[in-house]
């Protein structure tokens, strides 16, 4: 078959579903929390643990989803609509439940289950997306195009998450109440529903060597047992974490992400209570964070491509801790709410750092399932999905559930317009202590990831020199590179290990 050509339509389209991706996580990070304390009568444990409990749900929901997607193509409906982006077609009339987490006055188990129905649509969407840069390309900078395309997407819909409320505040007649939030809601859910339907539009996804011959009798779904394939969920979920390459991605991944759920998880609370703002400057600063991320994203792309992800991840963290550092140094020395140009320049700042943070991991990404490729000879980008997600959910459900917990031990009162001191510093304690930490961790495990574009070449050229049957290394230099990124002796690469079995 003849290579598909990629055109700007198809780096659109494809990076539209991160308005549902990166949008959604905007919305939920920055606000649910303060919306369920603030207009839903919960406390901050409360809503702390319905982030948990989706995510428990979710450890075995994403890599599930992972498992099926890879395997649906032997079956009926696979080869008709494909094993990926078929689940982006029969999400969109699911989408609408993301309106429903924000209705007020409900009780827990309301906010329960439609949060929990909104993460499994949400997995069900994004873990077969993210397969897809590797779906349409095998090129370096193509995949490094689809996922600059992706990020600067997220970035605007994030842009438009920190800035509705805001606008949707002076609309109703500058009140702050329940319903900036119900119609940001709805505004999002029809955006999610046009931009998946663009997206499975304009992608495509690559042919598979075991295409049945004409005529071939295929299974209406996949085969084994609900129990063999749970059972290889977890085996796919252990297999992926031996590729040395994306156990340092995941480090790299969860310090640049979960620091900014912590971050984003308090910054309301810090920005109402701690200098005593509102959410209308709350939603102005959190949008021009976005579009100073908006701003990294571009740079990164090409920093990315020039110097490397771990050179420009480590630039990265400095500059958000640079941020987080200068917002402490605010509010020591302000007794009241610091002039908004001050302010502005520390959330710019730290958004200069987020940006990128947001970009390098999902540009690695889809250079993984060719490390992958080598040690096990198979193409696995749904599995990697699924654990990728598995494990972001889980390391943010504990990030978010940390967050309620500490700020109610701290003292801090539910639907309370004051708070008292001890509240107030433990807030500003978790806002900054949180994503440092994690930060320094993350520039820690960069220093160590060594896939680029050179060595990235140098992998794809000795994954061709195995195909061709040899079973020696090209170069010393083949070996060494392909050793430190896989974390294999040479000897046990293409399929001669226990690895994906």
């Amino acid at each position: 078959m003849a290579v598909r050509e990629i055109k700007t339509r198809n780096y659109v389209a494809y990076g539209l579903t991160d308005v549902l991706g990166a949008g959604s996580m905007a919305v939920i990070s920055g606000w649910l929390i303060f919306f369920y304390t603030t207009f839903c009568g919960l406390s901050a444990i409360q809503a702390a643990s319905i982030f948990a409990i989706a995510r428990i749900i979710d450890a075995v929901a994403s890599p599930l989803i992972g498992h099926i997607s890879d395997n649906l193509n032997k079956t009926k409906i696979g080869r008709r609509f494909g094993r990926r982006r078929i689940f982006l077609l029969a999400a969109i009339p699911l989408l609408p439940s993301f309106a429903l987490m924000w209705v007020a006055d409900q009780h827990y188990w309301y906010y329960l289950l439609t949060f929990v129905f909104f993460e499994l649509v949400y997995a069900s969407v994004l873990i077969p997306y993210e397969t897809l840069a590797a779906e349409m390309t095998d090129d370096y900078t193509k995949k490094a195009k689809f996922a600059g395309a992706r990020i600067l997407t997220g970035q605007v819909s994030a842009i438009f998450a920190g800035i509705l409320p805001n606008w949707i505040v002076n609309y109703v007649g500058g009140k702050e109440n329940s319903e900036t939030f119900l119609i940001m809601g709805i505004i999002f859910a029809l955006a999610f529903m046009l931009v998946i339907g663009v997206t499975y539009l304009f992608t495509w996804e690559r042919e598979h060597k075991d295409e049945p011959k004409p005529g071939a009798e295929l299974p209406d779904k996949p085969q084994g047992s609900a129990f063999t394939a749970l059972k290889m969920v977890f085996v796919n979920l252990s297999s992926t974490l031996r590729i040395r390459a994306f156990r340092l991605h995941l480090g790299m991944y969860l310090g640049g992400y979960i620091s900014q759920d912590i971050f984003n998880a308090a910054f309301t609370y810090f920005i109402v209570f701690a200098l005593g703002g509102s959410v209308a400057i709350a939603s102005s600063l959190i949008a021009n964070t976005y579009i100073a991320q908006l701003a990294a994203v571009a740079l990164a792309i090409a920093l990315v491509i020039r110097i490397g992800p771990s050179y420009t991840y480590r630039l990265a963290v400095s500059f958000y801790i640079a941020g987080i550092l200068a917002l402490l140094c605010l509010f020591l020395t302000f007794s009241e709410l610091p002039p908004l140009y001050l302010l502005l320049g520390a959330v710019v700042l730290a958004g200069l750092g987020r940006g990128a943070l947001n970009y390098i991991p999902w540009n690695v990404y889809n250079y993984i399932a060719d490390v992958d490729e080598i040690v096990t000879a198979k193409r696995r980008e749904g599995s990697f999905a699924g654990v990728m997600t598995f494990i972001r959910k889980a390391a943010q459900a504990v990030a978010v559930m940390f967050v309620g917990i500490v700020i109610e031990w701290g003292g801090f009162m539910s639907g309370s317009e004051t708070q008292t001191t001890e509240a107030i510093n433990t807030i500003v304690l978790v806002m900054v202590i949180g994503p440092i930490l994690l930060l320094l961790f993350g520039f820690f495990v960069a220093s160590r990831f060594k896939l680029n574009k050179s060595t990235h070449a140098l992998l794809m050229s000795e994954i061709a020199h195995l195909k061709s049957g040899a079973t020696e290394p090209s170069s010393d230099q083949s070996r060494a590179i392909v050793e430190d990124l896989s974390g294999w002796p040479y000897e046990k690469l293409w399929g001669k290990n226990n690895v994906g079995k």
